[in-house]
């Protein structure tokens, strides 16, 4: 194969990767493709180069400084691959001094090339050569260097930068043995083929490092994106269960405000009270009067109670004292309440009609007369716990117990996330302590 020809198969293999990078580039507008897409225009400039195209000082200043500028693009491009800034400072380090020796050799080429009057020849090799030889021992270095670096993309760049690096020291030193390539003669004997040679190696390795790395990306993406539909799916079926949980609570909520309802308005009650009230009227109008007032206030309490999970305990407390008038209407003196609440926590929070509950359930388990009185005694603490305490005086008969007013209690505590209130039952006292709720701001 003549150089002419071999010329023809190099700038069409470079044409033909040149095209593929460009359509990368535009693909996927990345900086890598574009700075190895400037890489390639130099080294298409440096190596298909010939003097009948321009003029002589024009062919010696790209002859020089066309692989130049090809190094000066490589540094930012195997950075950008590599991530060499992060993963080898060392080398990374050098390459603003190598970059600034290239800039100073261009700007010598320029002033031997275009500014000196005179053509001066030694001074344009040698300093060709000197630049020519420390790039050459910085790319065996940086060879050295990209060893350490394990990954696929690495090796495929180690391998690239070997054979240019190879390339060019085999043509820097035919063209000492020859300063005058014979382009007529064979192929082996011209120093710029092996150059040539080495750079479209160096090309091939290069793209398909690039290839393997941008399918690793695309690999990564589509697993992200399975990663992301598992994701989505399973936060749709946590939406779904969520919605499922609101309605199950919503069904049970009604549910429980039913059972409330009809706990709370315990017909046994109504009824004593109605008749109390109905001795009241005829033998004292005005303590009827009073008493339906109470009553009243009872009732509308209990029908609002369910519309919030949490009551202040001054509103608890005020509504106990009302329940507490009705009890002493009917039981005198056989009911006692004494209430030793800080005010600190009156503010405080603790679940709708849970002291009614308490007070219901010692009234109805519990003897109740004037010689003999129930005591209850609700008192607050230092951590913020509400004490209800009665004295035990259980009633001889047995009093029927559907469990609910205990029960509800821990049921309610249970769902609104919060300590469990503690029943402790001994010494004669019957004693529940009850976490206060502080409200949030």
């Amino acid at each position: 194969m003549t150089f002419q020809m071999w010329g023809f198969v190099f700038t069409g293999m470079v044409a033909s990767i040149l095209l593929l990078n460009i359509i990368q580039w535009i693909t996927y507008r990345t900086r890598i493709y574009g700075l190895y897409t400037l890489y390639m225009l130099a080294w298409l400039l440096r190596v298909q180069t010939f003097p009948d195209w321009l003029s002589p000082n024009a062919f010696h200043f790209v002859r020089t400084t066309a692989s130049m500028m090809a190094f000066y693009v490589y540094f930012d491009f195997a950075d950008a691959a590599l991530e060499l800034r992060r993963r080898l400072p060392a080398l990374y380090r050098l390459f603003p001094y190598a970059k600034g020796i290239i800039l100073v050799y261009i700007a010598i080429q320029v002033i031997l090339c275009f500014v000196l009057p005179d053509w001066h020849p030694r001074l344009y090799e040698a300093a060709f050569g000197v630049v020519r030889a420390l790039l050459a021992i910085g790319g065996f270095y940086a060879v050295v260097q990209l060893v350490k670096l394990k990954d696929t993309l690495s090796r495929y760049f180690l391998a690239g930068t070997l054979f240019v690096q190879v390339g060019s020291l085999v043509s820097q030193g035919l063209s000492l043995v020859r300063p005058m390539d014979d382009l007529s003669g064979p192929l082996w004997t011209i120093s710029l083929a092996y150059l040539q040679l080495g750079v479209i190696l160096e090309l091939i390795c290069f793209s398909l490092g690039l290839s393997y790395e941008q399918r690793q990306i695309a690999v990564r993406h589509a697993m992200m994106e399975q990663e992301l539909d598992r994701e989505r799916e399973q936060r749709h079926r946590e939406h779904l269960e969520a919605e499922l949980s609101v309605q199950r609570l919503e069904q049970e909520k009604a549910e429980a405000h039913i059972r409330a309802l009809q706990g709370q308005v315990n017909p046994h009650f109504l009824f004593n009270s109605l008749n109390v009230l109905d001795s009241l009227i005829e033998d004292d109008p005005e303590q009827a009067h009073v008493f339906l007032d109470e009553l009243s206030s009872v009732y509308r309490y209990l029908l609002r109670a369910n519309e919030q999970p949490l009551t202040e305990l001054a509103d608890e407390l005020a509504f106990i004292q009302s329940y507490y008038q009705l009890l002493r209407t009917r039981h005198g003196n056989g009911v006692q309440l004494f209430l030793r609440v800080d005010e600190h926590y009156l503010n405080y929070q603790l679940p709708p009609l849970t002291l009614q509950l308490l007070v219901e359930n010692a009234v109805k388990h519990n003897v109740v007369l004037p010689d003999q009185p129930l005591q209850i005694d609700i008192a607050t603490d230092a951590e913020a716990r509400l004490l209800v305490r009665n004295n035990i005086q259980r009633k001889t008969s047995r009093v029927a117990s559907n469990g609910v007013g205990l029960s509800n209690i821990l049921a309610k505590y249970q769902m609104l996330g919060q300590k469990k209130p503690v029943i402790w039952e001994a010494d004669g006292q019957f004693l529940v302590t009850l976490p206060l709720i502080e409200q949030s701001v």
